[in-house]
């Protein structure tokens, strides 16, 4: 049997624009002579829909583009995911489906079983879980179903195992020759190893060959990587998709021969495929096709730049200068030596000005800088990004990193103003190594700004370290807190200084306000700040 799998890059709601991707691979898999084409989890009105789901007429849309799409069919079938009704009168009035589509209708549809609840994903708000697993006869080979997390029942997460039963293993008991799984798992570091393991491991379990696919492209904070995966029943691997990109290959399941060798892409690389995807998508799917950047000479607005100019082109990426009367000379010429390496265009704003006559206007001490004048400086900033974004129709990238956000080492209306924080799930020593990374081949980043020390230079010879330990040291303490969900004693247990871990995870937990009120960024690491950590403000623990 002749199986295509189609990684595309949908987009939530655009059912003309889904279906016409769905259609187009279908005709492509009929003059290659293949039986069935499998596409992912809720190809038909993407993934994740969220509230959409509460919009009756989006269903209503979603159901009639299965039932347009089944009748193109001809003898190649199409496995597609789409929103379901529950006809019963109990339980949530919606079901996650694939369903099997040839000789122009529906033949065959099988309901997800297990609903995530963790992290950035509450199935269970919308979707009822499936009560039975069937299997469908395609000429002789039987079919089973799954969707996406169906294939995550063994994993343990947190040392725990979510779930007591095992989809797969409930579909090969049903008759499965074969298992086909829909899948919609967005991007995280690490991520294709976990998937590799647990697929192959199903498989040999199960002695049926898996083939799963995964969606590719950017929807809000989450980057979809692609990556399919075909498994023998040996649990041998026998070929993967294409990251970050849209791809369909083709396997005989009666000629599954295991791969020569996978491609492991290094975790800098991993990054910067992601956050260019992210950045295009999110872009794209939201009708921006320009971006302003503040470029303060200093590495995160470097590595920003340098990301969006390979996303989108050096002509769409206008970086603004903004010196005030703390900026070094070398910021600035650092600026435009990494906007010449680019290729983008830039304009200069100074603030020196404006930030006097706020200083008159509230009585300032003019012999002290104090916290409320750094503020101001930050915001002043941020309103001329807003500015030049309501006059250009351009989207602004804010430029704070995930080590500033945690511990609110950032000002609310001004650094962190903006449409997308594009690193904020980048800690400051990774978004060091990633601009590295991106130097590889030839300079991009300016050997200066990777050289100098951090410093927002909002007061004189100010340095990051005159307020945060070095970021060698809260890194690992932000990920213990944040993404390992370690407690204070043990993460003091590890060797590091009671009193600055205490100081440092209450930075944290203080900060929440400000992180509910920055722009959408780009999910990276496993716990990334925004929908997939949901913690109180107000709160005494």
């Amino acid at each position: 049997m002749k199986i295509a799998l189609a990684q595309i890059n949908t987009t939530i709601g655009d059912f003309r624009g889904n279906a016409a991707r769905i259609e187009e691979r279908l005709r492509w898999a009929e003059g290659e002579g293949v039986d069935l084409v499998l596409f992912p989890e809720l190809t038909v009105c993407g993934y994740p829909p969220r509230d959409l789901l509460e919009k009756p007429s989006f269903v209503q849309r979603n159901l009639e583009a299965v039932e347009a799409i089944a009748a193109k069919t001809r003898h190649t079938a199409v496995v597609v995911g789409f929103v379901s009704l529950n006809e019963s009168a109990e339980g949530q009035g919606l079901f996650n489906s694939a369903a099997i589509l040839r000789d122009g209708r529906v033949q065959f549809v099988q309901h997800k079983t297990l609903l995530p609840e963790y992290d950035v994903f509450d199935e269970a708000r919308y979707f009822e879980p499936a009560k039975e697993h069937g299997v469908y006869d395609f000429d002789g080979v039987t079919i089973g179903l799954t969707m996406c997390e169906d294939i995550w029942s063994r994993h343990e997460f947190a040392g725990r195992r979510l779930y007591r039963i095992d989809p797969v293993s409930l579909v090969v008991e049903a008759g499965a020759d074969i298992v086909l799984n829909l899948s919609a798992s967005p991007f995280t570091i690490g991520k294709q190893a976990i998937r590799r393991e647990l697929i192959t491991g199903e498989a040999k379990n199960l002695s049926r060959p898996i083939l799963y696919c995964n969606q590719v492209g950017g929807n809000d904070e989450l980057v979809f990587d692609g990556r399919s995966i075909v498994v023998d029943a040996k649990g041998q691997i026998v070929r993967e998709g294409a990251a970050f990109a849209e791809e369909s290959f083709i396997v005989d399941t009666d000629q599954l021969n295991p791969a020569a060798n996978l491609l492991d892409l290094p975790e800098e690389e991993e990054i910067r495929q992601a956050l260019v995807l992210g950045l295009r998508d999110y872009m794209r799917k939201c009708g921006f096709d320009r971006v302003v950047i503040g470029l303060s000479g200093g590495i995160d607005s470097a590595v920003v730049a340098a990301i969006a100019t390979e996303a989108i082109g050096p002509d769409k990426v206008l970086g603004v200068l903004m010196p005030s009367p703390y900026s070094s000379e070398s910021s600035v010429t650092d600026a435009q030596a990494l906007a010449k390496n680019l290729g983008i265009i830039t304009c200069t704003e100074p603030i020196g000005d404006i930030y006097e006559t706020y200083r008159q206007q509230l009585a300032f001490d003019p012999n002290t800088v104090t916290l409320a004048e750094e503020n101001i400086q930050a915001r002043i900033r941020g309103n001329i990004l807003m500015a030049i974004s309501n006059r250009e129709g351009a989207l602004v990238l804010s430029t704070g990193n995930k080590s500033e956000i945690s511990v609110g080492y950032c000002t609310l209306y001004g650094d962190m103003a903006g449409g997308l924080a594009l690193i904020s799930d980048i800690p400051k020593t990774m978004v060091f190594a990633l601009a590295r990374h991106l130097n590889r081949k030839h300079e991009v980043i300016p050997q200066a700004i990777l050289t100098k020390p951090p410093s927002a230079e909002l007061r004189p010879d100010q340095q990051d370290t005159d307020s945060l330990p070095p970021y060698e040291i809260l890194d690992p303490i932000i990920r213990a807190y944040v993404e390992e969900r370690q407690s204070v004693a043990a993460i003091i247990a590890m060797g590091f200084e009671a009193a600055l871990v205490e100081r440092i995870t209450g930075m944290i937990d203080r900060n929440e306000y400000k992180r509910r009120q920055s722009a959408p960024g780009l999910k990276i690491t496993s716990k990334a700040f925004g929908p997939g950590r949901r913690c109180p403000i107000a709160h005494y623990y």
